[in-house]
């Protein structure tokens, strides 16, 4: 039986950004947010019609609420 860390290195994430299963990309705060997008959003300029693309798609990022 695999443990959740190793599952998900096996089957992947879903990218935040493109929704598809990648199994390589960053976290960010409870999003996952696959390598060719992240490189996507870093080389956009905002004037590009993608960058709003990008705006959209990263507010479904929701910031962790912090317990205290």
């Amino acid at each position: 039986m695999l443990n959740s860390i190793a599952a998900k290195e096996f089957v992947g994430e879903t990218c935040v950004v493109c929704e598809e299963i990648k199994l390589a990309g960053i976290h960010l705060y409870t999003a996952f947010i696959c390598e060719e997008c992240e490189k996507g959003i870093i080389h956009t300029d905002t004037n590009n019609p993608k960058y709003k693309y990008y705006l959209k798609q990263l507010k479904k990022v929701n910031n962790p609420e912090i317990y205290s």
